[in-house]
């Protein structure tokens, strides 16, 4: 099999840590053919703190997905987040000879490698410059140039930005763990290739994607990302909520998270009551639900008020059409989507990662908690495609610059004026 027909997702999550291994189909359907789990306890809010237990897990995780899909993993597109990730707004020009060529892929690379040399605050690094749209003398909202004549070509770019040591660290992870990166990717943007639909990014979307140690927004509109942002808090901290409303060990508020969790509290949980075991012969405790679910609802309001003030800080707060995809662990609770309704008044919807899979995988991944491991498989695709496709423009876009249709527009603008001169003698 050609080594672009597959590609490997490492999702370095706070709580698990997912390798996933797949392929393109005839159909153009991805087909996934391994992937591997492993508890990940050497990182914190989205950031590697323990290099030992992180490179042993991510070996963990890597090696069960080799087994499963007798691939041998060489190369992966890794997630990257944490609370030092930013994300900015930038316009960049590239003035063109009036005789030039058609626009190419070549312009287009310069503009972004000028993006590459903004002066960044110290410790900080640029991870990705994402095209929005392009401007061709003055005709805006331009998806793709390539192909048009233009003496200026300006560029709205989306820059996302993150602190260089975080950054190492998760190389150094990679690499330490006998693999290399092919891309480091935002987990926003990765989440949101796997759960939304064009529709929803051409009418206007958030994603929420609640992880456990972070949650991450990406917000579309007009097919185009606008504003990208993570929130230094996730599940993880409804857990410890919990292990301090109800007196328990972690463990046991983590199995009353997934297995009782309510964001909202119904009446007929009055007299629901839970038991959780005693630790080391000492007498069990009873747990109230309704009791669980304020607690959980206290700390789930706070996470989508945060949510809520970066969309409006977007300003496409009254754009979003589609309204709110909620994904990642976090959007498992019970009842989390009324209350994302009722928190941000937006639609809300529940985002699997199965609208580009393969019919064959898809009862493997209906879950949220693997939308980043599934997203920065798909990424992997689009860069081989980028590439490939690129490759081909160079070919045929290549044009001379004294060519027939250069040629043809100065006769006709020459004889247009030569019969306005003769009209005015």
């Amino acid at each position: 099999m050609e080594n672009n027909q597959l590609t490997v997702g490492l999702d370095i999550g706070t709580t698990k840590i997912v390798a996933m291994v797949g392929r393109r189909n005839e159909h153009g359907k991805i087909e996934i053919l391994g992937a591997g789990k492993s508890p990940s306890t050497g990182v914190q809010r989205g950031m590697v703190t323990n290099i030992v237990h992180t490179v042993e897990a991510i070996e963990k995780a890597v090696s069960e997905a080799r087994e499963s899909s007798n691939v041998d993993i060489q190369v992966v597109n890794v997630g990257i987040a944490g609370q030092h990730i930013r994300s900015y707004q930038h316009r960049g020009v590239r003035m063109r000879d009036q005789d030039a060529d058609i626009i190419q892929q070549e312009d287009i690379e310069h503009l972004m490698s000028e993006m590459y040399k903004l002066a960044m605050k110290p410790g900080e690094q640029i991870i990705s410059v994402i095209p929005q749209e392009y401007i061709v003398d003055d005709i805006p909202n331009i998806k793709d140039p390539i192909g048009m004549m233009g003496a200026r070509l300006e560029a709205n770019f989306h820059i996302i930005t993150g602190q260089m040591n975080p950054a190492r660290n998760i190389y150094r992870c990679v690499e330490d763990a006998g693999l290399s990166v092919d891309q480091l990717i935002l987990e926003p943007i990765a989440s949101s290739v796997a759960v939304l639909t064009k529709e929803e990014k051409e009418a206007g979307v958030a994603l929420i994607d609640i992880g456990g140690g972070t949650t991450d927004i990406a917000i579309f509109q007009d097919g185009i990302i606008r504003h990208t942002a993570v929130i230094p808090f996730g599940g993880n901290i409804i857990t410890e909520d919990i292990v301090a409303g109800c007196n328990i060990i972690r463990s046991y508020a983590e199995l009353l998270k997934t297995r009782h969790g309510y964001a909202i509290s119904m009446p007929q949980m009055v007299n629901r009551i839970v038991t959780v075991p005693g630790i080391q012969g000492r007498p069990a405790r009873e747990i109230s639900v309704a009791n669980l679910a304020s607690i959980i609802r206290a700390r789930m309001e706070e996470i989508l008020d945060y949510a809520l003030a970066e969309i409006e800080s977007s300003g496409f707060r009254e754009k979003l059409s589609a309204g709110v995809v909620l994904t990642g662990g976090g959007s498992q609770l019970r009842h989390v989507k009324q209350l994302t309704e009722f928190v941000t008044g937006l639609d809300a919807r529940i985002g699997l990662p199965d609208s580009h899979i393969a019919g064959n995988s898809k009862n493997s991944l209906d879950n949220p908690i693997f939308s980043t491991a599934v997203g920065l498989m798909m990424m992997g695709f689009q860069e081989v495609q980028r590439k490939e496709r690129d490759n081909n423009r160079v070919v045929t876009t290549k044009k001379p610059k004294n060519n027939r249709l250069a040629e043809l527009i100065k006769n006709q603008f020459g004889r247009i004026f030569q019969e306005d001169d003769d009209a005015l003698e």
